[in-house]
């Protein structure tokens, strides 16, 4: 049996001092795709920042991208990252800098320095997000979906084993929504596992997949209803 690229032990994830969520079990495969729903303050966004290495993993066994993240030292946290891609809700592009220079930033953050390697790289995944006509533009020279692209396209830099997306189509208009989603899905069907937080239903009912509801302090599974 392969390993799981994520497992979760009796583990409770803490914001400060307030456990958010308690006794989550649970495993996910590669390849998978996974919705985290739950009201905002539920804790979607608390057990993504436990993932990525922003919340330390203070109580029960978390294993993800085959880190241990109990035993998870600062100095592992670029490791780790550089193994799993980031979409949030709110782009994060550097304002300043053109979709080339955002993306070759993270490549030379996470250690490339040869730069026939970081051109060919960032044509791929622009390519891949069907962004290639923007490398040259600036971020507010493109629209919200458009920076949503570029947002997946730096995700997608470093060949990461999952992508986390923490509610990636929040700031976006329905249309759009979906057409990132398609992006998402397809991106998971090529073999990327994503973990993806959200209180979009209706992109739920639109792109069917395993869901976990954060609620009341702990993650269980919901069935979708079929029509």
């Amino acid at each position: 049996m392969p390993q799981p690229v994520l497992s979760l032990k009796n583990v409770t994830v803490y914001q400060e001092n307030n456990a958010v969520l308690t006794d989550i079990n649970l495993e996910v495969n590669h390849g998978e795709f996974l919705y985290i729903i739950g009201k905002t303050g539920s804790g979607k966004s608390s057990l993504m920042k436990t993932l990525y290495g922003d919340l330390k993993l203070r109580e029960g066994d978390g294993e993800f991208v085959d880190y241990n993240l109990a035993k998870l030292r600062e100095r592992d946290i670029p490791y780790l990252r550089r193994k799993i891609g980031i979409v949030f809700q709110d782009f994060k592009l550097l304002p300043d800098r053109s979709v080339y220079e955002n993306l070759s930033f993270v490549l030379k953050a996470t250690g490339w320095n040869e730069k026939r390697e970081m051109d060919s790289k960032i044509n791929e995944v622009l390519d891949k997000v069907g962004m290639k006509s923007a490398a040259n533009k600036m971020p507010h020279q493109i629209s919200g979906g458009e920076q949503q692209r570029i947002a997946v396209a730096r995700a997608l830099l470093n060949d990461p084993e999952v992508i986390l997306a923490d509610e990636p189509t929040g700031n976006l208009d329905p249309q759009t929504s979906v057409e990132v989603m398609q992006l998402l899905r397809e991106i998971n069907q090529n073999g990327k596992t994503i973990i993806m937080a959200t209180h979009d239903y209706a992109l739920i009912m639109k792109f069917p997949a395993k869901t976990l509801k954060c609620d009341s302090g702990t993650l269980f599974e919901v069935v979708q209803r079929t029509v």
